[in-house]
């Protein structure tokens, strides 16, 4: 600061406006300095004039980016140790925004499931077309549906019972599927497998081996 005799004669003053431009005084003068410029007119307007005389002085400097002081401030309050800024932080603070709206993007498509493999079906008719099943499978979990489109489900006293043939010709036994609809864990069912649907007594075959064929259809691939 000005080392007048009178800080607040007009040289003093006007001393002291020039210093607070310049940025030289210390923390708490410069402090002073601010609370008096809402109250003294007469001083606001030197340091107005002050400001306006230095201008031009700024022409002679290019404008230098803030520094990073988040590094320095987190080791002051928790003791980390300051980190040059990261590639990562610097793109993240550029792109803003976009990367925001990019990692949503990423979310959205993450959580619509993939599509699963391909669906195999087959259609069960009897010879007379009067009961008519319709399977679906799914390879990926193992899954068959089995849905009665057409005809009644079974007499009193009887069940429908699945199969499956493969290569060989041996019907193997499925389960029970007299309700109108069914599912359950089949592996290894593929397109070539004959589905086919018998009328057993209640409770299913008694020797494992079909009683009376309803309908049947081969399995075949969407």
């Amino acid at each position: 600061m000005s080392d007048a005799d009178d800080p607040q004669a007009p040289e003093g003053d006007d001393m002291l406006a020039a210093e607070y431009v310049l940025g030289t005084l210390p923390l708490p003068e410069r402090l002073a300095v601010q609370r008096r410029l809402r109250n003294d007119d007469a001083f606001a307007a030197r340091v107005a004039a002050w400001e306006d005389r230095l201008a031009a002085l700024n022409d002679s400097y290019a404008e230098a980016p803030a520094p990073d002081l988040l590094p320095a401030i987190e080791a002051r309050l928790f003791g980390v140790a300051p980190r040059r800024p990261s590639r990562l932080r610097l793109w993240l603070g550029a792109l803003g925004g976009a990367v925001v709206a990019l990692a949503l993007v990423a979310i959205v498509l993450v959580s619509v499931p993939l599509p699963q493999g391909p669906t195999y079906v087959a259609t069960l008719t009897a010879t007379d077309q009067a009961v008519v099943f319709k399977a679906g499978y799914d390879p990926a979990t193992e899954t068959l549906t089995l849905t009665r489109t057409a005809g009644p489900g079974p007499a009193a006293g009887h069940d429908y019972q699945l199969w499956s043939i493969g290569a060989d010709g041996v019907p193997k036994p499925l389960g029970l599927v007299s309700a109108p609809q069914d599912s359950q864990h089949v592996p290894g069912l593929a397109p070539g497998i004959v589905l086919a649907v018998s009328v057993e007594p209640a409770g299913g075959s008694p020797n494992g081996k079909p009683t009376q064929a309803l309908a049947a259809g081969p399995i075949t691939a969407l």
